[in-house]
């Protein structure tokens, strides 16, 4: 039997609909997309929390799936509106009911605070692009969702806000000079969830198109001197995508197959699978 998974998606409505509009699939049907690609048979779920009469499962029912992912999101969670605040009691279930659960970014922020952490403004500024020279910390280096990962690497990431109190019984996996808590595994009420800062399911291609539509924010910040600047750095990304064996490409903007390899790339999830679902699905079976 294949793995039945629940993608719970952090955006609302007309964010999901704008990333549909120009990339073809909402954030969670493209997150869904890159976990069929690794387990074929895999059946989900897409659940909308950010949806004022969204149908919600309960513990019971998150406990009837083989695992759980969280997107990104536009949101900032410190806001504290009830399209987030319904997402931090989903995940409050998430924990209560066992299932294996990770998450992207968003994902990891609302994990955090599910357990009694803080998230704010990162107060060294955005992390845009991809984000650079990630390092597993000492427990990260024996941990298995950085299996495979070398001592510093790179992947895509967007995100302002940063996790800046951890949780009681979390263990940072990985950090950078961006932020201090890229990777991590929280322990809260019987559940455990393993997550990221950086968002290792996007595609150069659908980070370009995320760029594209952030150009105005990119020449604000100081990333870009104009908006022709943004776009052709979107550009070159997407070509890049295109065309992973573009060595002029790759060797401009800084990249290896850590994010040029599909296979690499998606690495944390793919150990996730492994090393969680699988083996925790497999427990459930026998019992």
């Amino acid at each position: 039997m294949g793995l039945r998974f629940l993608v719970v998606e952090g955006n609302t409505r007309d964010a999901r609909e704008i990333h549909r509009a120009t990339y073809g699939r909402t954030p969670s049907e493209s997150y869904a997309a890159v976990l069929q690609d690794i387990e074929p048979g895999l059946v989900y779920d897409i659940a909308l929390p950010a949806d004022e009469g969204a149908n919600l499962p309960d513990p019971a029912g998150l406990a009837a799936y083989d695992g759980i992912v969280l997107t990104g999101s536009r949101l900032n969670i410190y806001d504290a509106t009830p399209e987030i605040r319904r997402q931090v009691d989903l995940m409050r279930a998430v924990y209560a009911s066992g299932t294996p659960s990770f998450g992207s970014c968003w994902g990891l922020q609302v994990a955090a605070v599910a357990a009694g952490g803080d998230v704010r403004a990162n107060p060294a500024g955005w992390e845009v692009g991809i984000a650079r020279r990630l390092s597993p910390t000492e427990a990260g280096r024996g941990h298995p969702l950085l299996a495979g990962r070398p001592a510093a690497y790179d992947a895509p990431a967007i995100h302002l806000d940063a996790v800046t109190t951890a949780p009681e019984d979390c263990i940072v996996l990985a950090a950078n000079a961006v932020s201090p808590v890229q990777a991590a595994a929280i322990r809260h009420d019987g559940g455990t969830f393993w997550g990221v800062q950086y968002h290792p399911e996007f595609s150069l291609d659908e980070l370009a198109v995320i760029l594209r539509r952030r150009a105005g924010a990119l020449v604000q910040k100081g990333f870009c001197r104009n908006a022709g600047e943004a776009e052709g750095y979107a550009d070159e990304l997407a070509a890049l995508h295109a065309d992973p064996a573009r060595t002029d490409l790759a060797w401009r903007h800084g990249l290896d197959a850590e994010v040029l390899d599909p296979g690499r790339r998606t690495r944390e999830i793919r150990n996730f699978i492994e090393a969680r679902v699988m083996p925790e699905k497999s427990a459930r079976f026998r019992a």
